[in-house]
């Protein structure tokens, strides 16, 4: 039953009659949902889980406050997968999560007069991330903000070691690295390395195991349930990973496979492992570049080489259109009446200067661009060749592929090659997180306030002294 959040705080009738339902333990659970999702009203709702199984001998309610588990969807809020199953696990598992859920007493809803308002039951507000004056005045890192880091000590100890050194006095601490060289202190830290080894081989781990549904994916397949197999096993692989939220990553497949991986398996499901469709080649399932990258690598860096010798040309072009094509510059009457520098408005201009012997510095600047546009058009032609050719390579390629290379191509190059990415990202955050808070508060308690009225001070003095110089006196 869904009701509006309202309903569970109301006094008068409403309280008798909740309070009756509860002391029959009919209600066995409330869910907190998030505001502005559904159509016509901005308020939160919430979910009244009932059940008459064993409600006499029922004690407590279970609680959820998953008010701030959503993704924004235009002007409305909406729940992502991750949400709705970390949801579900909560509750039929009845998992206590800090700020999150918890099995609240009979005895404690009857002390708040059996008002249901979840925030009397669990504070899902984030802490408040207070200035310490005596840091601002003495200086030093208050330990307090370091031990709220705490979760990331528990896996890197040593790092934190690596970082702060005991301050003058009791409390404080100060930081032994440049803020500068924080991400550097962390990224190398070989704890953060093995963290970093751990996550990775969990990942391999369950690309090992799971690879074989993946390539055994044939005609007649329910891709249904293929996503449930990999998103459950995903889910499950990384549920014990310290700083990484298994949800998370569990989104991360899940988002992956309505953008791209559904229409794959789909496909996949229909025609089984084709590399050309209706006389065509399945850019859908195999993108060209995948087949670059792994059948012309060497082409391909050709052709890079080349765009990079044009775009030589062309900032040479550049520069020298910079140095001389000004209005009293050698290239300025070379130009079109756009401002431009062309082929064809330079070898006018040559035209008209041909027999001005007191033009030959600005014919010489003029000959010297038109070698360069001709330069850039001959890179430019030989690019385009050369990626024609190697087009024409792919295409051919496409029909010669076997079904093993189709699925090396689909499977590791495309499909984990992606997810992987997602979890480095995961990877990333939690360094990055941990990374921007301590230079916050480096740079938060860099200058203690004596410091700065020292600076003050001398900048006020030098201020006066040019003051002075200048014939002025202030105050």
């Amino acid at each position: 039953m869904i009701l509006p959040h309202g309903v569970l705080f109301r006094g008068g009738a409403e309280g008798v009659i909740r309070k009756r339902i509860l002391q029959q333990g009919v209600i066995k659970g409330i869910i907190g949902l998030p505001a502005n999702l559904f159509y016509g009203t901005g308020i939160p709702a919430c979910i009244i889980v009932l059940d008459k199984e064993h409600a006499a001998a029922r004690k407590g309610l279970f609680m959820i406050d998953a008010s701030k588990g959503y993704i924004k969807d235009g002007n409305k809020n909406r729940l992502r997968a991750q949400d709705i199953h970390k949801i579900v696990d909560t509750f039929n598992k009845q998992i206590e999560t800090a700020k999150y859920a918890r099995l609240v007493p009979l005895a404690e809803i009857e002390t708040n007069d059996f008002n249901l308002n979840l925030p009397r039951y669990i504070d899902s507000s984030d802490a408040e991330d207070l200035q310490d004056i005596a840091a601002h005045l003495k200086g030093g890192i208050p330990n307090r903000d370091i031990d709220g880091l705490d979760a990331y000590w528990q896996v890197f100890p040593a790092v934190r070691r690596e970082l702060f050194i005991d301050g003058d006095r009791t409390g404080y601490s100060l930081l032994k690295v440049d803020a500068a060289q924080i991400k550097t202190a962390i990224f190398a830290h070989p704890e953060f390395t093995a963290f970093n080894r751990q996550v990775t081989q969990l990942f391999a781990d369950w690309k090992a195991s799971n690879t074989p549904l993946l390539t055994g994916i044939q005609p007649g397949d329910r891709p249904k349930a293929l996503i449930d197999a990999l998103s459950e096993n995903l889910l499950e692989t990384f549920r014990t990973v310290p700083l990484i939220d298994a949800y998370d990553v569990y989104q991360h497949l899940l988002d992956y496979w309505n953008e791209t991986m559904q229409d794959d398996v789909y496909q996949l499901s229909h025609e089984g492992w084709q590399a050309v469709l209706d006389g065509k080649a399945n850019t859908d399932l195999i993108p060209a570049q995948l087949l670059v990258a792994r059948y012309f690598s060497a082409e391909r860096q050709a052709i890079e080489q080349m765009e990079a010798d044009r775009e030589a040309i062309s900032r040479q072009m550049e520069e020298m259109d910079e140095e001389q094509g000004g209005e009293d510059g050698l290239l300025a009457e070379g130009k079109t009446d756009k401002g431009k520098l062309s082929a064809k408005s330079v070898k006018d201009r040559l035209k008209t200067i041909k027999n001005d012997k007191e033009a030959a510095e600005e014919q010489a600047a003029l000959e010297a661009y038109l070698a360069l546009i001709e330069q850039e058009s001959a890179a430019a032609k030989k690019v385009k060749e050369a990626q024609k050719a190697l087009d024409a390579q792919v295409i051919r390629k496409y029909a010669q592929l076997s079904e093993a290379e189709i699925k090396t191509l689909v499977v590791d190059d495309k499909w984990l090659a992606a997810l992987a990415t997602s979890v480095q990202s995961e990877l990333d955050r939690v360094s990055q997180a941990l990374t921007g808070r301590i230079k916050q508060l480096a740079e938060r308690y860099a200058t203690p306030l004596p410091k700065l009225t020292e600076e003050l001070e001398n900048l006020a003095s030098r201020v006066d002294e040019h003051l002075k110089k200048m014939g002025f006196v202030w105050n």
